[in-house]
């Protein structure tokens, strides 16, 4: 699990007060959509923002969820005959997961997925998602993912996710969920 360190971290909803505009994890995509677009997905409900945060201002990290929809004949078939004959499965999407180069090195990354995913399980008990879904931008964010247990899809390696069952084994002990 994460370093302890990280745990003087708090995880928020995106606010006004949070500093946007300084955040920098060095992938230009990851920084402009913070820094112009987040805000603007959470009015439109297309996206749940969550911050990392130790001062309640400075953003160290952040991550995205949303709901999604999987194609049941993209997953492994051993996987597919365990689930509904629907064409399609709920699932929650984990659009975006970045840190501040200034916070690096520090198991914030995994901080946040851990959130994320405790997020992603307790939002299933209210609306339905059979698993938590990630595009990976690059081979190392892919592997970062496979750490975690995450499986590439059959078709589209890049492509992630990690049944909610799963997830659920890794929050034994959480009453809220």
């Amino acid at each position: 699990m994460a370093d302890q360190r990280v745990f003087r971290f708090e995880i928020e909803p995106l606010h006004h007060h949070h500093d946007r505009v300084a955040f920098s994890c060095g992938v230009g995509e990851l920084d402009r959509y913070l820094q112009k677009q987040a805000s603007q997905d959470l009015k439109k409900r297309v996206a749940a923002v969550f911050v990392a945060t130790e001062d309640g201002k400075t953003i160290a990290g952040y991550y995205t969820l949303s709901a999604h929809m999987l194609n049941l004949g993209d997953l492994p078939e051993e996987v597919a005959k365990k689930l509904p004959r629907y064409p399609n499965v709920p699932a929650t999407l984990l659009g975006r997961l970045a840190v501040s180069k200034q916070f690096g090195d520090r198991g914030l990354g995994e901080f946040l997925l851990m959130d994320a995913l405790r997020q992603a399980l307790a939002g299933s008990q209210r609306v339905a998602s059979a698993a938590v879904v990630v595009d990976s931008k690059n081979d190392d964010a892919r592997r970062f993912y496979e750490r975690y247990d995450f499986t590439p899809l059959p078709s589209q390696p890049m492509r992630l996710f990690y049944l909610m069952k799963t997830i659920a084994a890794l929050f034994p002990d959480n009453d809220a969920i």
